[in-house]
């Protein structure tokens, strides 16, 4: 019996009629269900409830309904417990969603007999020190950003890479990106675009203030140190776009690989170059309708 933990959307699927359908078949195929509290309260089947820390350790895969953002949230939160994820797609194409909603059943009766495969992401860590004590950790699937508020003047962000200086970059800020996240705010920032089967991290400056700053790329043993100059100014920490941290005078960044990966379960022969040419073509239409 396959134990599986479900991530609804209620903004995609407002009913969770979607929800209680996968429910339904993953129980007549003798798999048993995990759904935090609350999601169970909402459809009535108190019998399914967990504690989230309980979904990510107990269950053999997690179903997560919505889009990459979704998708993006959870990783960070099943963390050290690498649970395999099956990105459900609710909303446009995606880079990191696997299946659309038509082929859902189809990709669990694979799951269930275990014909998929794994692809590992990397995640990074990132570390704030204040006057070299640590004061928070985070972990990030695509990017950690830092960057100036909205009425601040521009930063200088002076850049390690382990112990040797590498730059000092006045602009709006800095993002400090995964594989998996070079198709995102990076490459909006001019930044690279990188199979995420590799494994290395991106440096890309927003902005910045000078002709001759572009983009680095560093092993994944290397460990990034930002110290921000302008300690006065208003400036935030950004983890995958959805967590934000307001930095404090004498803090220091520091970012590297995590110990841990993501798991992302795989059901078809989709490759990244291929979503990657869809994507581009699909931006290509964009900006043709908005000439």
């Amino acid at each position: 019996m396959k134990r599986v933990g479900i991530i609804p959307n209620f903004t995609k699927d407002k009913n969770l009629d979607l929800t209680k359908k996968i429910i339904q078949w993953i129980e007549q195929h003798d798999g048993e269900v995990l759904l935090q509290k609350i999601d169970a309260e909402k459809i009535h089947r108190k019998d399914l409830a967990y504690k989230a820390d309980e979904i990510y350790a107990y269950a053999d895969f997690i179903i997560v309904l919505g889009g990459d953002g979704t998708l993006l949230g959870v990783s960070r939160r099943v963390g050290k417990n690498e649970t395999p994820i099956l990105g459900v797609n609710l909303g446009h194409l995606g880079f990191l969603t696997e299946v659309e909603i038509g082929d859902i059943y189809q990709a669990l009766e694979n799951i269930m007999a275990d014909h998929y495969a794994l692809e590992k992401r990397m995640m990074l860590e990132v570390a704030v020190f204040n006057n070299n004590k640590l004061v928070k950790t985070f972990f990030a699937l695509n990017d950690v950003v830092i960057t100036k508020g909205a009425f601040a003047r521009i930063i200088n962000l002076k850049t390690f890479i382990d112990n040797n200086y590498l730059d000092t970059y006045p602009a709006d800020g800095l993002i400090i990106s995964s594989p998996t996240g070079s198709t995102a705010y990076s490459l909006s920032a001019g930044g690279p675009i990188v199979d995420p089967k590799n494994s290395l991290l991106i440096i890309t400056p927003i902005c910045p203030h000078r002709l001759n700053a572009r983009s680095v790329i560093i092993s994944d043993r290397e460990k990034i140190r930002v110290e921000i100059e302008d300690r006065k100014n208003d400036i935030l920490l950004t983890i995958d776009g959805q967590e934000g941290y307001k930095l404090q005078d004498e803090d220091d960044i520091v970012v590297k690989k995590a110990e841990f990966s993501a798991n992302f379960i795989r059901v078809n022969h989709r490759t990244f170059y291929d979503v990657l040419r869809n994507k581009l073509a699909e931006r290509t239409v964009l900006h043709k309708d908005n000439v």
